[in-house]
């Protein structure tokens, strides 16, 4: 039984950043050989693709951990009485995780992204965090022939932490399919990460991330991201209906 709290119906963990790297290092520290995480990050687009996909939604909720990504998921989870602190999304967990991977001796592994971009990916971190071991990396450009290759790599490399970036929800279900094989402690889906930590792409500036415009400033960079964004006001409509209702009842 699911005893998180939720919103839609999808498990979610309102915790800190600080609180949620303390929790991925408590996974790392007592992995056990024949338990691996699978951390997902949570935005309303998938929560809203999750409401309509019971196969996604059961995925969502036995994860190990789920953060609060998107401002939405926020803004949900406190109109249903959620207590979320703060956001803890994809990107920024996954540049603190490299830090503190430096810190405390993890190899990190990274797939995803067009090729050349987790390469580059990987020399930006490594620079950024001095004393950080990249086990590996691969493009998420991969065809079902190379899927065995790229799992035999990882497993090879024996990685602590997996980042996967091949966007979501493929990347999540990418994971909970391969990551009994590959006994890596903690994998997470990152989404479009790769492609900022390269270069390849420009996140939005830090002023309009704190003032939660973020969607926005992605949505004017990339236009083609408009029928995505439609979901957001259908989620708003289902997290009211669910508000008063208190139900996810259709």
């Amino acid at each position: 039984m699911n005893t998180h709290p939720s919103v839609l119906g999808c498990r979610l963990d309102p915790l800190t950043m600080s609180a949620t790297l303390d929790r991925v290092e408590d996974l790392i520290d007592k992995a056990d050989p024949g338990k691996h995480a699978h951390i997902i990050t949570l935005n309303a687009e998938i929560a809203y693709q999750a409401y309509y996909d019971p196969a996604l939604l059961e995925l969502i909720n036995r994860a190990e951990l789920v953060t609060a990504d998107g401002i939405g998921i926020v803004w949900g989870a406190r109109r249903l009485g959620i207590n979320v602190p703060e956001r803890v999304t994809g990107i920024d967990l996954m540049e603190q995780l490299c830090q503190r991977a430096a810190q405390r001796g993890w190899r990190i592994y990274l797939l995803g992204a067009a090729p050349g971009v987790a390469e580059a990916a990987a020399q930006k971190l490594q620079a950024r965090y001095a004393g950080l071991t990249v086990a590996g990396f691969h493009h998420g450009y991969f065809n079902d022939n190379e899927e065995q290759e790229i799992v035999a790599d990882i497993i090879r490399t024996a990685p602590q932490i997996l980042f996967v970036g091949l966007g979501a929800p493929r990347q999540e279900w990418w994971i909970d399919q391969y990551k009994n094989q590959l006994k890596v402690p903690v994998c997470i889906g990152v989404g479009g990460s790769l492609d900022v930590i390269s270069g390849l792409k420009q996140r939005a500036p830090g002023w309009i991330i704190k003032l939660n415009l973020e969607w926005l400033y992605r949505l004017i960079a990339e236009p083609s991201r408009f029928k995505r964004q439609l979901v957001l006001p259908r989620f708003v409509g289902l997290v009211i209906k669910s508000r008063f209702m208190g139900t996810k009842s259709k």
